[in-house]
């Protein structure tokens, strides 16, 4: 009777244990990162400070903003530099109960999800603020100051990072749901259409009041769904395997 009790006790503290690590890599990171906070936060609002009028500037109205946004940064950037780690802990966690296809599927799936959603954050980054921050810059009725708060600039890149890291996560998404039977590809082809006008609706929500910066979510979005049907026919035509037990 009281192995069932044993064995859920040492799954939790082998759970408690890998959260553990995970968390002191995030910390072990943003302890080394610390004495560049000022410099990484430089560097993220560089797309902005490039189009700012010569002479503009960002503020901070908040007493300890100029401190605390500078470090969220860094705990960001570390959070992303850890989690390589963070995910070996977490498949480190679940493998032993996973039957040998779903092995096969699951490190290949959440490989690409991060590769995908550092390529949305670069593209948000390299790409969408340019663009927005330019256009900005431009339609500002003369006299008027265009300066922005630290930290609601912040808050601004944070959100746009993960609505384009999602964004870029479609054609996982859609491979998922062709894998486990949700949908099939007539089905996905059918919705090609719907898809197009919620991908501007999306982006029309998720973006600034301008054509350029939609059509640049927009259109990806698209692109990635297209993405997404190319790859789950190319899975559902791999070779089935006998499952083995975990």
């Amino acid at each position: 009777m009281s192995l069932p009790e044993e064995s859920f006790l040492s799954h939790l503290v082998e759970l408690r244990d890998r959260l553990i690590r995970a968390m002191l890599s995030i910390l072990i990171v943003f302890l080394c990162l610390f004495p560049w906070a000022k410099d990484l936060y430089a560097l993220l609002a560089q797309p902005l400070l490039a189009t700012l009028p010569k002479g503009g500037q960002m503020i901070a109205t908040d007493v300890v903003g100029v401190f605390l946004v500078p470090m969220k940064v860094a705990l960001m950037v570390a959070f992303l530099i850890a989690l390589p780690y963070v995910l070996y802990q977490i498949w480190a966690f679940v493998a032993p109960g996973l039957y040998t296809h779903e092995k096969r599927l699951a490190l290949p799936l959440v490989g690409t999800s991060v590769v995908l959603f550092f390529t949305g954050m670069a593209f948000a980054y390299f790409l969408v603020f340019p663009t927005v921050f330019g256009f900005m810059s431009k339609v500002a009725p003369e006299g008027v100051a265009w300066m922005t708060d630290i930290e609601k600039y912040l808050s601004f890149v944070m959100s746009t990072f993960v609505a384009f890291g999602v964004a870029f996560e479609v054609p996982v998404i859609v491979v998922v749901l062709v894998l486990v039977g949700v949908v099939d590809l007539a089905t996905l082809k059918e919705w090609r259409s719907y898809v197009i006008v919620g991908a501007f609706v999306i982006a029309a929500i998720f973006t600034p009041p301008d054509v350029v910066s939609q059509l640049m979510l927009a259109i990806p979005l698209c692109l990635l769904y297209e993405l997404g049907m190319l790859m789950a026919r190319f899975v559902r035509k791999l070779p089935a395997r006998v499952d083995q037990s975990p």
